[in-house]
């Protein structure tokens, strides 16, 4: 079988030479690939992966335009992904290659789907922690299909799985809920998750809390459950109180003239009111932003890769294709699924049998 892995990196040149050595020594006797895809990095990043696509041939490169996004570069990955399976990591090393060999056991005993849970987060401070484990279980409970805590974009496909994930092509991304959502047989492998091996993180507070809303818009409905659930209350709430002001201005005296009270109702309700279009609001746009229908990637560079002959739905490939190495898509994806051997092919720069 021929095991595929998809690295998306950005601003990574510290930590590419150590992943592809631990590669190479964790993966000896299974035959793999590596597909990094740069999400237009600004660093040596690009010339540190076209040397080490020059020494070993078993290392492929795609590049972006510019930076379109991790779950963008996870998709490009899997749409030039050739393997039985594929293994979706991040280069920073906290996703351990040496859990690989275990993933592939449990693949060959049929899972479609093999994911490594966190039992531990080394170096994060316990605010992101505590953030972490209530963003998974408020969204686990919101989301229309469950989703495992603590298991992040670090997984392995089977190739069948790697297939459906190509039909799902919306614009706003949330791989772990698209594996959730597919509802495979799926397989959990605990294991601690260690520090960044080098470098640092390019996923701020803010980009973390983007990526957390799309989470939960790109799956459930509830934020705006929620809007109309409060207005109903604020609604019966206003009536009851409008209710006491008109029993006290008919059958009492005590009503003492007044705006404060109006003012603090007038800012509850004003802020529902906005909380409320701004949900709405949200969820319009997307949908908006689907409808135009747009790439999600523009590949401008590749390296030991064949170029599929037809056109990717929503992506663009303006790398320079060679004549002799240009592989159908349809034709990798058939020969993978066991009509013929999925590891009969030519290699598109090397001229070697891999």
């Amino acid at each position: 079988m021929l095991l595929s892995i998809v690295i998306p990196v950005l601003n990574e040149a510290q930590t590419i030479p150590l992943m592809v050595s631990r590669l190479r020594d964790t993966l000896d006797g299974l035959m793999w690939e590596v597909i990094f895809v740069d999400d237009g990095s600004t660093d040596q990043t690009w010339s540190i992966l076209e040397r080490a696509a020059f020494d070993d041939p078993r290392v492929k490169l795609l590049r972006f335009s510019r930076n379109f996004g991790h779950q963008a570069a996870v998709t490009a990955g899997l749409d030039f992904a050739h393997g039985d399976a594929v293994v979706v990591m991040d280069a920073d090393l906290q996703d351990p290659p040496e859990l690989l060999p275990r993933m592939v056991d449990l693949f060959r005993q049929g899972y479609d789907v093999v994911s490594p849970k966190r039992i531990s987060r080394e170096e994060e401070t316990r605010f992101k922690r505590w953030t972490a484990k209530l963003f998974y279980r408020i969204l686990s409970r919101m989301a229309d299909q469950p989703l495992t805590p603590d298991v992040g974009d670090f997984r392995l496909f089977s190739r069948r799985a790697v297939l459906a994930i190509r039909t799902l092509r919306e614009q706003h991304r949330y791989m772990r809920g698209i594996a959730g959502w597919l509802g495979l047989r799926e397989a959990i492998i605990p294991f601690e998750r260690r520090g960044r091996a080098a470098g640092n993180t390019s996923y701020t507070f803010f980009r973390m809390l983007r990526f957390a809303w799309t989470g939960v818009s790109s799956f459930s409905a509830f934020p705006l459950r929620i809007s109309i659930a409060a207005g109903c209350i604020l609604s019966f709430a206003g009536f009851l109180y409008l209710s006491r002001v008109v029993y006290l201005a008919l059958f009492t005296t005590a009503l003492v003239p007044g705006w404060a009270s109006v003012v603090a109702l007038q800012c509850a309700f004003s802020g529902m009111i906005l909380l409320a279009l701004g949900a709405i609001g949200d969820y319009v746009a997307r949908t908006y932003e689907e409808t135009k229908n747009r790439p999600l990637y523009v590949v401008t560079e590749c390296s030991n890769l064949p170029l599929p002959q037809r056109a990717l739905t929503r992506a663009v490939i303006l790398a320079e294709p060679d004549p002799m190495s240009v592989i159908a898509m349809d034709d990798a994806d058939r020969l993978s699924s066991g009509a013929e051997d999925p590891l009969s092919y030519h290699h598109p720069l090397a001229g070697m049998r891999v």
